[in-house]
Formats: structure tokens, C-alpha cells, sequence
């Protein structure tokens, strides 16, 4: 056998090896973090940029164009008869200017579910989402795609979850929320005061 045949397959063995053993974690491409700084303490969540990157990079737009300092949480959506559950919606200030709606991603096409830490995109119709957001304190089922339900079955586009500080989720879940409300599914859930949201930046 030749020595170019040799080193062929010794080439092709090393890769094959590289292949089999596992990648350390340093090598594991990070998930992006952010935190989310408000007056009542931080928030850090992960964000799934790989299962809902339109999403994700939607989210880190906002973050990273600084939008949402100066906004706040504002909604405190809880589930009746059920202490502790329901979700805290925020967004950034009204004068900002925002960018262009984004396709929707429903957990249907991401296969993440509103689970207690979810963080999900709020929107109207389908493709109307643009900077609002919330985070669920306990699980919502209610909110993923069903398919085969009647009307607007698609739920909402969840792209990360909480790592830190669901201990502030739940705090603010628990604020005074009897703000006047914008519409009528809304009386009783907004925030008085709102949280502010002293600032959003990624983790280092």
C-alpha cells in the first residue's frame, strides 16, 4: 500500500473520531441570554434561537437597538382560582418606534410549549408581532397551536424561557392591577403602577 493511501485513511480515522467523541461544552454554541433589569429585579431568560430564530432574532433587535429601556411590564394576566398562575405581559415605551410586524411561529412548527418561564411573543392576528412580550408563571397550554380547534388556532410564538428570577415574575404577577383598562378582557390585569423596565441588554 502507498504512503498516499496511508495517509488517506488516517485522515478520514481522525475524522471519524472527531465525529464519534462529543464536543466539549465550551465548543456548544451558547443559546443568547438576556436580562431584563426592572425596578423590582432582574430577569434573565434564554432564548431557543435555533427552534424560533425569527423570533429570537426579533427580540435581540429590540434589545440591542436598547427599545425597550424606558418600557415596562404592564399587564398581570392571572388565572383564576389558581394563586400564583397566569402570565406578566410588557413592552417598550409607547413613543418608541417599532420595526416591521415578523412571521408568526407557532410551537407547532418550534415544538416549544408555554411552560412556566416561557417567554412568548403577544400579537393580534397571525404575523402582527412586533415588540410586546410575556412571560407565563405557570404552565399554559392554552396558549400553543391546536390545529384542530376552531377560529384563530395557532396560539403564540414562544422562544425562550427564564433561567433567573422567576421569583420577580411572580412578584410583579402579584402587583396591584387595577389600572384603567384599554379594552374590556383587560379590566383587572393592568398594573397600577406599571413596572419599569430599567433596561434590557445580552448577558456576557
Amino acid at each position: 500500500m502507498d504512503s498516499a493511501k496511508i495517509g488517506r485513511r488516517s485522515l478520514l480515522g481522525a475524522a471519524g473520531l472527531l465525529v464519534a467523541s462529543p464536543l466539549p461544552a465550551w465548543a456548544a454554541a451558547r443559546k443568547p441570554r438576556v436580562v431584563i433589569q426592572t425596578d423590582h429585579g432582574a430577569i434573565v431568560v434564554e432564548l431557543e434561537s435555533e427552534k424560533a430564530p425569527i423570533t429570537s432574532a426579533n427580540f435581540l433587535r429590540y434589545v440591542d437597538a436598547r427599545k425597550y429601556d424606558g418600557g415596562t411590564f404592564y399587564r398581570a394576566s392571572r388565572t383564576k382560582g389558581v394563586k400564583g398562575a397566569g402570565s406578566i405581559q410588557g413592552g417598550p415605551p409607547v413613543r418608541v418606534r417599532r420595526f416591521a410586524p415578523i412571521a408568526h411561529e407557532s410551537t407547532r412548527m418550534t415544538g416549544l410549549k408555554h411552560r412556566a418561564g416561557t417567554i412568548s411573543v403577544a400579537r393580534n392576528a397571525p404575523g402582527t408581532a412586533t415588540a410586546d412580550f410575556f412571560i407565563c408563571a405557570s404552565p399554559a397550554p392554552y396558549l400553543d397551536a391546536h390545529p384542530g380547534a376552531p377560529g384563530d388556532n395557532q396560539g403564540f410564538a414562544a422562544f425562550g424561557t427564564v433561567v433567573e428570577g422567576m421569583a420577580v415574575v411572580k412578584t410583579i404577577l402579584a402587583l396591584r392591577s387595577d389600572g384603567p383598562a384599554p379594552f374590556p378582557v383587560m379590566k383587572g390585569q393592568i398594573l397600577n403602577p406599571p413596572v419599569q423596565i430599567l433596561g434590557m441588554k445580552r448577558q456576557a
